[in-house]
């Protein structure tokens, strides 16, 4: 399995789908380079999807009564289970959304983690979302090659930015 090897992109978007999500958009850019974006797109998809169920059920855990000590991180039950409840086809859609765009998921992923959401409804919310973004990126990467140095200092910077907003928010609180 080389560097360049598909099975290796869905390997590690597997496992940033499963925690973080920090390096998807430079594993998509840098992959774009080597696979038709489509291929990229949807076994990249595929792969980040079932890494996000595994971090639901994460999340469920962590979040569920016997841990206590997340409770504060925790949404209100009560709300988002009427809500869910009341407009079900809302709640896969805001992921499929979500999972289209750039934009944070974390609130979406602590709801879904709350109110029991099926995962196996969650994951093709992910991957449906996935496919247009994922192969945007892929494109963009198969057609601007920006270097690998880039994008693992993209990555660098992602991680140290999110670091330190953590870090300072926590500050925050403490005075």
């Amino acid at each position: 399995m080389g560097a360049d090897s598909l099975l290796l992109l869905c390997l590690l978007l597997f496992v940033d789908g499963a925690t973080f999500a920090f390096f998807t958009t430079p594993l998509l850019l840098q992959y774009g380079k080597f696979h038709a974006p489509w291929q990229v797109a949807a076994a990249g998809g595929a792969a980040s999807a079932l890494g996000s169920i595994v971090q639901l059920q994460l999340l469920k855990w962590a979040l569920s009564s016997k841990h206590g000590w997340m409770k504060r991180f925790a949404p209100s039950r009560e709300k988002l289970v009427a809500a869910t409840a009341k407009f079900p086809s809302t709640s896969f859609v805001a992921l499929l959304v979500a999972r289209a765009t750039p934009l944070p998921d974390a609130p979406l992923k602590l709801a879904a983690a709350v109110v029991d959401y099926p995962p196996l409804l969650y994951g093709l919310a992910l991957f449906l979302g996935a496919l247009p973004y994922y192969f945007l990126l892929a494109l963009v990467g198969n057609k601007v090659h920006i270097p690998g140095w880039v994008l693992v200092a993209a990555g660098v910077a992602i991680v140290l930015g999110a670091s330190i907003d953590y870090l300072r928010r926590r500050r925050r609180k403490t005075r």
